[in-house]
């Protein structure tokens, strides 16, 4: 927090001031800067200022490491040089800014990178060194300035180790560098170092498994490789991206990672970077009638830029700032005179805008005339994957621009080539077109499943019962040794023969001589009940009842799984079916009838299109029609039909459920005599009753991937 604090004054310490703003700042009575000298001392930068009286002490100072600067404070001091910046270039310091305010004097040293400083008071003069510390002496050997973050303090905690350290590609192409730590309390600093970005792990070990280089360069990150080493006691993590670059940081508890993203370089944009608004070093400019030409050096001077100004650039600008980032700066200045930029590297023109426009008006003219007479080449182009007949009527439409009004084509589709005759630029334009479109079409592997599950369940009970009283066939009956009437139990028989079946009787029974008094027998919705018969007959009276209890309870599970797959090129629809074509009766306008078919299939119709982050977006058509014979009518078969359309996002093998339908049908019903069934207990011997619970479910799941060479090997 303090050092953070201290950078926040240090920055809002740099204030530049044209003559007249001594007078409106006012000035402290005391002592007063006369003189500066610089110069360079056993590799260490000596800076000599010179009062008018001795200093009563060694001032306070500060410094900051990013951006570098060295802050001193003298109380009751005025300046007495006339000047309030002066730039030096002399080793590792840039320039002195003098900030004057009412009650001291602030001096600010803009270093080249971080320098330790000593302060030394001769009497009157005051001696401010500056030496480069053990990290800034290996900066300066690669080659490269130094920034300096301190991302984690290190904590007085011993045995800090690094556990394992991995990359990985973010989904905008940025790298991830992510480091495993032993604890929360490991100290990191990360810096700048040339071209390579350098982490410092303090006190923390290394295993020597993972001291080695990685190569990362078929990442397509701007990282090509990185390095752990072990550096003393401290771990030191070395990255090296390529092109323009910004980094980032962070840690979630013992994981550090950080980032290195790409930037696409924007030449009209003063400081690059992916963050939105002005990201420039803030100053501070308090100019009163000033020119503009003059103010537009003071902030080339400070930022170090190539600054070309039009001759026709004049005018007087007043000016008061307070620490706003000096590219918004240099935009309000160009936006209150008219004027306008171009930049190219480190060069900035500065010129009014129609001025500008005039010329780049001019060199386009130029251009295209230059187009005009520029002589004709000829190239063929071999397309592989592409047909060149698209990209010959493509380039035939008299909307397109890709070719000059000059331009040629011819195609010649046996060989799939394309002969064009253009300017050289315009050839190099049509290059890069077929190269990015002549590329192998990616293919996706579409399986649906398509699941249909059933749970049934049944329970029927009833109950027939007889009385016969005949007389003429007692020789018929069965009677025990013992004279006492027995009962027959019997399976799968029904009322009508059970006496005959059993010998009671010698022929069949007739409606006058054996009659069914109750009729409620059960009635499953398939297969056979089991029935249970019994017989109670007395021989002296020829008199018999047959009572008979059929029931059924039935539990049936079933499920029918399809699974239709389909191969198909990116944005290209396929489909897929199997089934029967069923036949029925249609008339015809004469009158006439005609056989007419129509299908019964299992039918995956899909179009994929494979997005940018590799995942797949699929416009679905799926359909399981199956005939019901049940249902049959004269004009033909009845088909069940089970269909779902719809358009879904998947990842690259995920499953996703496109659609279900859930039915249940829950059915009970009662038949009994009157009065008779409602009899407690004896009432079920007059009652018939019947339960289903029937279940059906259809879910269809649909999992897309992306075929690669890999899979294909496969």
């Amino acid at each position: 927090m303090k050092q953070m604090l201290n950078r926040l004054l240090c920055l809002v310490s740099v204030v530049l001031f044209a003559g007249t703003a001594l007078a409106q700042g006012g000035s402290a009575s005391g002592n007063e800067i006369q003189s500066i000298n610089v110069g360079q001392q056993a590799g260490a930068v000596v800076v000599k200022l010179g009062f008018k009286d001795p200093l009563a002490g060694v001032p306070a100072s500060f410094s900051v490491a990013n951006p570098a600067r060295v802050a001193i404070d003298l109380p009751a001091t005025n300046n007495g040089l006339g000047r309030n910046s002066q730039s030096f270039n002399e080793g590792g310091l840039r320039s002195v800014n003098f900030v004057q305010t009412p009650e001291k004097m602030r001096v600010v040293l803009n270093l080249n990178q971080p320098l330790v400083h000593d302060l030394r008071v001769e009497e009157r003069s005051l001696l401010i060194t500056l030496s480069p510390s053990a990290a800034s002496a290996a900066s300066a050997a690669g080659g490269g300035a130094q920034q300096v973050t301190q991302f984690a303090p290190a904590r007085s905690v011993s045995g800090h180790a690094i556990r394992d350290v991995g990359f990985r590609r973010g989904k905008d192409g940025e790298a991830r560098v992510t480091v495993d730590l032993s604890d929360t309390s490991t100290g990191i600093d990360i810096r700048q170092e040339g071209s390579v970005l350098l982490v410092e792990f303090a006190k923390t070990s290394l295993p020597e498994h993972l001291r080695k280089r990685m190569d990362v360069t078929d990442f397509a990150t701007p990282v090509t490789s990185f390095t752990a080493s072990q550096q003393g006691e401290n771990t030191r993590l070395t990255i090296t991206p390529k092109g323009l670059w910004e980094h980032n940081a962070y840690q979630t508890d013992t994981q550090f990672v950080i980032e290195v993203k790409p930037i696409i370089e924007n030449p009209n944009k003063l400081v690059q970077g992916s963050r939105g608004g002005y990201q420039g070093e803030k100053l501070s400019l308090n100019f009163q009638n000033v020119d503009v030409r003059r103010l537009l050096q003071v902030i080339g001077e400070f930022t170090g830029m190539n600054i070309v100004v039009s001759d026709t650039v004049a005018g007087n600008l007043t000016l008061i700032l307070k620490d706003v980032p000096w590219d918004q700066a240099l935009d309000i200045i160009l936006q209150q005179r008219g004027l306008d930029m171009r930049k190219n590297g480190n060069v900035i023109l500065i010129a009014p805008r129609e001025e500008i426009a005039t010329k780049e008006k001019l060199e386009f003219e130029s251009r295209q005339q230059i187009g005009d007479l520029e002589p004709l080449r000829s190239e063929s182009f071999q397309l592989n994957y592409h047909k060149a007949k698209a990209v010959f009527d493509f380039l035939k439409n008299k909307d397109q621009t890709l070719l000059s009004k000059r331009g040629s084509v011819i195609v010649d589709e046996r060989t799939n080539k394309l002969f064009v005759s253009d300017t050289p630029g315009r050839l190099d334009d049509l290059r890069r077109l077929i190269s990015e479109i002549d590329i192998p079409v990616r293919q996706v592997l579409i399986e649906a499943r398509i699941v249909e599950a059933s749970d049934s369940f049944s329970k029927d009970l009833g109950v027939r019962l007889g009385w016969n009283m005949g007389g003429s066939n007692e020789s018929a009956y069965r009677i025990g040794n013992d004279g006492v009437v027995r009962g027959n139990v019997m399976t799968g028989a029904s009322l009508a023969n059970t006496g005959f079946q059993t010998g009671q009787i010698s022929t069949q029974p007739n409606f006058l001589t054996d009659s069914l008094n109750v009729n409620l027998p059960a009635n499953p919705r398939s297969g056979r009940a089991g029935a249970l018969s019994f017989v109670l007959f007395n021989s002296a009276r020829s008199q018999f009842l047959n009572l008979e209890v059929s029931a059924l309870e039935a539990d049936g599970r079933g499920k029918v799984i399809s699974s239709p797959r389909v191969v198909t090129a990116d944005q290209v629809e396929a489909l897929i079916e199997q089934g029967v074509e069923i036949p029925y009766q249609q008339a015809t306008s004469s009158g006439a009838t005609s056989v007419s078919f129509r299908k019964a299939n299992l039918a995956l119709k899909v179009k994929p299109q494979i997005t940018p982050d590799g995942k797949i977006t699929m416009t679905l058509d799926v359909n399981k029609d199956t005939p019901n014979t049940r249902l049959t009518t004269g004009a033909g078969v009845a088909i069940d039909t089970k269909h779902v359309k719809t358009e879904v996002l998947v990842e690259n093998g995920g499953t996703v459920v496109i659609g279900g339908i859930y039915q249940q049908e829950l059915r009970e019903s009662n038949s009994r005599i009157p009065v008779l069934g409602e009899i407690p207990y004896l009432g079920w011997l007059f009652r018939n009753s019947q339960k289903t619970d029937d279940k059906t479910e259809l879910l269809v799941f649909i999992t897309p991937r992306i075929i690669t060479d890999a899979m294909t090997i496969r």
